[in-house]
């Protein structure tokens, strides 16, 4: 889990180092595109922690520019189909520069069906249709932390007290829904129980592959 708290509206890294532009922190890609890279995270939460990062050096994705929309959806598509077919739906996450410590933009992917939050909380301060409801935010209030999943897409305002209130309520609840325990690991320790969950899922995400390839050439004669 991200645990900082830098601000930054910059969308060029400066020449200094990310982790997430030199790749040092990127160890398994599962797929690259034109504008994207998808990758296991790390230290994952649960088997399936799918990390979405553009190349280009975007502080959150909020500031990631509209032109580059239809790739990114077409792999949050791919991405919901690969969870459905070997997990649950989807959770998608972002931190949107509140609470990072990789200042480089990336969504996390999250095999936890609903999110298990109730509109009833009021947690949220904006329900998202559109992406470029986000820049909007992003270009006017600056952080927030959003969150997405079947049944709706949300934008949190970047204050402690939500953002812990959703951790419990759904970050925990997700990881013992994947069969974890509900006391937090470090990243540390995440890191070190890691590779035989990312193995487990790059195995999946080979053989979910091998059958899009299948169709596809299926459909092409």
């Amino acid at each position: 889990m991200l645990n900082g708290s830098y601000v930054s509206s910059d969308t060029g890294s400066n020449g200094t180092h990310c982790a997430f532009c030199d790749r040092t922190e990127i160890s398994h890609i599962l797929k690259e595109t034109s504008n994207f890279l998808l990758a296991a995270d790390h230290a994952p939460l649960v088997e399936g922690h799918i990390l979405l990062i553009p190349k280009h050096h975007y502080v959150c994705y909020g500031g990631v520019p509209a032109e580059l929309d239809e790739e990114l959806f077409a792999l949050k598509r791919e991405v919901q189909h690969f969870f459905t077919q070997y997990y649950t739906p989807v959770v998608f996450w972002e931190h949107g520069i509140f609470k990072q410590t990789v200042f480089h933009a990336h969504m996390h992917c999250f095999p936890w069906g609903t999110a298990g939050y109730d509109l009833k909380e009021d947690l949220h301060s904006h329900v998202v249709s559109s992406q470029e409801e986000i820049r909007h935010w992003y270009a006017t209030q600056g952080n927030y932390f959003y969150m997405e999943d079947a049944r709706i897409a949300l934008l949190f305002a970047p204050e402690m007290d939500r953002y812990l209130r959703i951790i419990k309520n759904v970050f925990v609840q997700g990881i013992i829904s994947r069969g974890g325990s509900g006391e937090w690991r470090p990243p540390q320790q995440r890191y070190k129980e890691g590779f035989p969950l990312i193995k487990a899922m790059i195995d999946k995400w080979r053989s979910f592959q091998q059958g899009v390839d299948y169709v596809n050439k299926s459909s092409a004669r």
